[in-house]
């Protein structure tokens, strides 16, 4: 009985692990989903809120999924399912019912160009190749999809803050935020990665009390909150791809200098 007992295992310890980050990817979807149903019914503060909402959770799970040794072959194609939904198909609906649909046809082709770079960066991303250098691993090739869902919803953000000081006219802005976006996610452009940062143990309290700041005005200041972001993200972009720059020419000095060294030892 005991034998009997010991073989009934509905999951693994092994498949627990890689479960609890499937889930959270799954609710991500729900949520991406569930901003369209916002969009259309015109809430629109919801639908940027779930957009968000889904962007924290997708950069939660990968970090939990390496944390407990969960990861998977599985959740590396559902998290990029995942965001082709919540930050490639979500938003380009949000916007086309807020503003693309003004403009007719030609607002729903460049919705449908964007969802389209959001699932070929993410091919690529899938795809690209392993053993570079460690310290390319702070960089993006290209702006990666939650951050291109979140720029071009800034037009929407940026009217929902009541920070408009200009009259602006959205129906040339919004799909001027698109195609440059399109553009970006799709481009080889260095952007800065977050995900394997190093915080110096003495600056762990700065780092806290600036994510509880920035949390509480973002629940105050929810939209001007945003909308400052995308804008300093926005500003962060060329200053990534010259850092990016000074890097490589520094690393590249180092190799050619230890094999000159190499090549001295030999002769």
């Amino acid at each position: 009985m005991e034998n009997h007992n010991k073989n009934i295992k509905l999951v693994s310890k092994k498949n627990s692990r890689v479960i609890l980050p499937n889930i959270l990817t799954l609710i991500g979807v729900c949520i991406g989903l569930t901003s369209i149903k916002f969009a259309f019914d015109g809430k629109f503060e919801l639908s940027v809120i779930a957009v968000i909402v889904a962007s924290i959770i997708d950069g939660l799970d990968g970090r939990i999924a390496r944390l407990i040794s969960g990861t998977s072959k599985v959740g590396k194609e559902l998290d990029s399912l995942t965001d082709v939904i919540s930050f490639g198909v979500a938003p380009a609906f949000i916007m086309y019912f807020w503003s693309l649909s003004e403009i007719g046809r030609l607002g729903w082709l460049i919705a449908l160009i964007y969802v389209i770079c959001v699932a070929l960066r993410l091919a690529r991303f899938n795809v690209s190749s392993v053993g570079e250098p460690s310290w390319k691993d702070n960089f993006f090739e290209g702006v990666p999809s939650p951050a291109g869902g979140i720029l071009v919803l800034m037009p929407l953000m940026f009217s929902l803050s009541g920070l408009n000081i200009f009259n602006v006219n959205y129906n040339f802005i919004v799909p001027a935020f698109f195609i440059i976006t399109s553009f970006l996610l799709i481009s080889k452009l260095p952007t800065y990665s977050l995900k394997k940062i190093i915080i110096p143990r003495t600056m762990t309290i700065f780092l806290l009390f600036g994510i509880v700041l920035f949390f509480g005005l973002l629940l105050f200041y929810t939209f001007k909150i945003l909308a400052l972001s995308g804008l300093v993200y926005l500003i962060l972009i060329p200053i990534s791809f010259f850092h990016y720059k000074k890097i490589k020419k520094q690393n590249t000095t180092d190799a050619s200098k230890d094999e000159n060294d190499d090549l001295e030892d030999i002769l």
